[in-house]
C-alpha cells in the first residue's frame, strides 16, 4: 500500500501535493482505492484480456499476453528504414495495396519492389472514365496509383493529389484515399484529410492507418474528442499492440481532459467542497481552546468582530455544511465589522482558510500574507501558506516557509507534522518519519502524527513496525475512529480482509456516535468496507449500498462519487458510470482535480461512442474481455 496521494490515480501532481499536507485522511483512503482500481482492473473498459487504467490523466494497456513485434507498414524502404519512419510520423506515408493486405493479415513486410511509373500515364477524367472496361479501370488505377507514389517520395504533392484523384476514379479504393490523405497531411491541410480518410474508412471500417491518420488530423485541427474516438477505434482493432496508438489515447484523453476543465474552472462556483473533505484539512492542525478574550464565557457584544469570530470557531466544531458556511459567513462578517484588536490576524487566517477550500486561492494568499504582516508569530499562518504553495507545485516556497515558522516558534508540533507531509511528497520517508516523530515528541495527543508515521513505516517496508504504531494507536486513542480506519486500510493492503472489514465497521459505530444526532460523520470508513467487500467477495450489491449510504450523509463527497463511478463500470454499467464520473469533476476541487475526474469521464465516453459507432468493434473488445476472464482475480 502506498499512502501518499502523490501515487494516486485520482488527482494530478499540484492536487496531490497540497492533498498531502492538508489532510491525511483523504490522502490515504484515496491511494486505498487507488490500489483497488489497479488491482481489480478498473478502467474506461472493463475487460480482463485487456484493460485501459487511467492514471493521473494516463492510460495504461493491461494484457494478460505479450505483445507481439511491431510491423511497419511503410513498402519503400529497408527494415532498418522502416522501423526508423514508423516512430517518427507514420502518417505520413503511403501503401501499396499488397503491404496493406499483409498488414491486415498481421504478416510482418518487407521492402516492396519500386513501381516505376510509364513514361505515358493515361488521363482519366470523370467524362472518359465512363467509357473504360473493367479492365482498364483497373490497370489505370494501378499506374497512375504507382505514379502518384512516386511522386510522393518526390514530395510532388499536387501532382500526387492529381494522380491519386485519378485512380481514384477508375476505382475508388481506400488505399488510393488514404495515400492521398498522406499527400494533404504533408501540406497541413487537415481538412482534406479528414475528407479522404473519412472516405476510405466507409470503404473499410477497420482500416487502421487511416483511422489513425484521420484521428492526427482531428488532433492537428483540435478536435481533440474525435482524435481519441478513432485512435481508440484503431487501439481495438489492433488489440492494443500499436504503442503509437496507446500513446496517442494516452495524450488525446488528457487533452480532452484540460480543454473542458479550464471552461469548467472557469464557470465554476466558488464554494466550500464536501464536509468531509473541509473537516479532514481542518483537523490535520491540532485543536486549539478559544483565544483569550473569545472564550465562551467572555461577554462580547453581538455583531461586532470579537463575536463574530467567536461565532466562526464554534460553527467549525459542528462538522457539517450548514457549520462550515455559517463559519466562513461570520470570518467574513468579523472582519468587515472591525474592533478585532489582538485577533485580527487570526481573522485573515481563518478567512484566508475558507478561501482556499473554496478554490480562490488569490485571495487566500492575500489574506495569509496579511495574517502574517499583523502578527509575524502566527505560525499556522505560515504552515497553511506552504500548504498553497506544495498544491502550485512550489516545493522550494513551502519549504521556505517552514523555515520562517520554525524561526518563530521552533517547538510547534504542526510544523513537524507539515513538513513531514512535505518529506513524504517527496519519497523522503526517513526524512518524514523523523518529523512525525517530533511531531509526536511535542504533542503526544496528536492523534494523526502517530498514524501517518505508521503509514509512514509501512511505505518503507517496516510492516512489523506499522502495525505496532497502530496496536499502540489502538491501545492510547481507542476511542478515534480514525485510528481504526487507517488500520483497516492497512491490513486490507495486506489482503487481511475479515480483519480489515472488522475496523471499518468498528470506526463506523464510533463515527455513528461520536457525532450523534448533529450529523458531521466521516463516511471514509464506509466507503472503505465498500471497496474491502468488493476485493473480499466481489459483492457489488454491498460495496454500492455502502456507498449510496455515504453520499446520503455526505451529498458532495468526491470520493464516494468516483467509487460509485468505478462500481458501476466495472459491472458494464458505462452509462450510469460515466454520470458519476461528471459529477466527480463538477465537486472536484482543483483543476488537476478535474482534469483527472474527467480523464475517467472522456475514457467511459469514448466507450460509449464506440459500441455506437462501431459496433463490431465494441463486440471485439467484449471478446476480448470473455477471453482473458481467466486472468481476473
Amino acid at each position: 500500500m502506498a499512502s501518499a496521494r502523490s501515487t494516486t490515480a485520482a488527482v494530478s501532481q499540484s492536487a496531490q501535493d497540497a492533498a498531502h499536507t492538508t489532510s491525511i485522511a483523504t490522502s490515504s483512503f484515496l491511494d486505498r482505492a487507488s490500489a483497488w482500481y489497479r488491482d481489480n482492473k478498473i478502467a474506461a473498459w472493463t475487460i480482463a484480456g485487456v484493460t485501459v487504467v487511467v492514471a493521473g490523466g494516463t492510460v495504461y494497456y493491461l494484457s494478460t499476453s505479450p505483445r507481439p513485434p511491431k510491423v511497419s507498414e511503410l513498402d519503400k524502404q529497408s527494415k532498418r528504414e522502416r522501423r526508423k519512419a514508423i516512430k517518427k510520423d507514420v502518417p505520413k506515408t503511403v501503401e501499396t495495396e499488397e503491404s496493406r493486405a499483409d498488414t491486415k493479415a498481421g504478416a510482418p513486410q518487407t521492402a516492396s519492389v519500386t513501381e516505376e511509373a510509364p513514361e505515358e500515364l493515361p488521363q482519366v477524367t470523370e467524362q472518359s472514365v465512363g467509357s473504360l472496361s473493367d479492365q482498364d479501370r483497373n490497370n489505370y488505377a494501378a499506374k497512375l496509383k504507382a505514379a502518384g507514389n512516386k511522386a510522393y517520395g518526390s514530395k510532388d504533392y499536387n501532382k500526387a493529389i492529381d494522380l491519386y484523384g485519378q485512380a481514384i476514379l477508375c476505382k475508388p479504393d481506400p488505399v488510393f484515399y488514404s495515400n492521398r490523405a498522406a499527400c494533404w497531411n504533408a501540406m497541413s491541410n487537415w481538412e482534406k484529410v479528414i475528407e479522404d480518410t473519412t472516405a476510405a474508412i466507409s470503404l473499410d471500417p477497420e482500416y487502421v492507418k487511416a483511422l489513425n491518420r484521420r484521428a492526427n488530423a482531428y488532433e492537428q485541427d483540435g478536435q481533440y474528442s474525435e482524435a481519441l474516438l478513432d485512435y481508440t477505434a484503431s487501439c481495438i482493432i489492433d488489440q492494443f499492440r500499436n504503442e503509437s496508438s496507446a500513446q496517442a489515447v494516452e495524450r488525446l484523453l488528457k487533452k480532452v481532459a484540460e480543454t473542458k476543465a479550464k471552461a469548467i474552472m472557469e464557470g465554476k462556483e466558488k464554494k466550500l467542497p464536501s464536509p468531509t473533505f473541509v473537516s479532514n484539512y481542518l483537523q490535520s492542525f491540532r485543536a486549539q481552546p478559544l483565544p483569550a478574550g473569545l472564550e465562551e464565557t467572555a461577554d462580547l457584544e453581538e455583531n461586532t468582530g470579537k463575536w463574530y469570530m467567536r461565532k466562526g470557531l464554534q460553527a467549525i466544531q459542528q462538522r457539517t455544511s450548514e457549520g462550515y458556511d455559517e463559519a466562513s459567513a461570520a470570518f467574513d462578517s468579523a472582519l468587515s465589522s472591525g474592533n478585532l484588536e489582538s485577533h485580527e490576524g487570526l481573522a485573515y487566517n481563518m478567512r484566508g482558510t475558507f478561501r482556499y477550500l473554496k478554490g480562490d486561492n488569490d485571495s487566500a494568499l492575500t489574506d495569509l500574507n496579511k495574517s502574517l504582516d499583523l502578527d509575524p508569530a502566527l505560525v499556522q499562518s505560515y504552515v497553511k501558506r506552504a500548504s498553497m504553495h506544495l498544491e502550485q507545485n512550489k516545493r522550494d516556497d513551502a519549504a521556505k516557509d517552514f523555515e520562517l515558522a520554525m524561526e518563530h516558534n521552533a517547538n510547534d508540533p504542526d510544523i513537524f507534522y507539515h513538513r513531514a507531509q512535505l518529506h513524504f511528497i517527496l519519497s523522503e520517508f526517513s526524512a518524514a518519519a523523523t518529523d512525525y516523530q517530533k511531531s509526536i515528541d511535542l504533542d503526544p495527543a496528536f492523534i494523526f502524527s502517530h498514524i501517518q508515521l505508521g503509514v509512514t513505516q509501512y511505505k518503507m517496508g517496516s510492516i512489523a513496525s506499522s502495525m505496532a504504531t497502530f496496536r499502540r494507536c489502538i491501545k492510547n486513542f481507542g476511542e478515534k475512529s480514525d485510528v481504526y480506519n487507517y488500520y483497516g486500510e492497512l491490513l486490507l493492503d495486506q489482503q487481511k480482509y475479515s480483519e480489515a472489514v472488522e475496523k471499518f465497521d468498528t470506526a463506523v459505530e464510533m463515527e455513528r456516535k461520536s457525532v450523534g444526532e448533529r450529523g458531521g460523520m466521516n463516511v471514509l470508513p464506509l466507503i472503505n468496507k465498500a471497496l474491502a467487500l468488493f476485493q473480499w467477495r466481489q459483492d457489488f450489491s454491498a460495496a454500492e449500498e455502502l456507498c449510496q449510504k455515504a453520499l446520503i450523509i455526505d451529498p458532495e463527497c468526491d470520493i464516494a462519487v468516483a467509487t460509485m463511478a468505478q462500481l458501476l463500470l466495472q459491472q458494464g454499467k458505462v452509462t450510469q458510470a460515466l454520470e458519476y464520473f461528471q459529477r466527480a469533476a463538477e465537486l472536484s476541487r482543483t483543476e488537476g482535480e478535474v482534469v483527472n475526474a474527467l480523464s475517467y469521464a472522456e475514457a467511459t465516453r469514448t466507450q460509449l461512442d464506440v459500441q455506437e459507432k462501431y459496433p463490431q468493434l465494441a463486440a471485439r473488445l467484449q471478446g476480448m474481455g470473455a477471453a482473458g476472464m481467466g486472468g481476473m482475480r
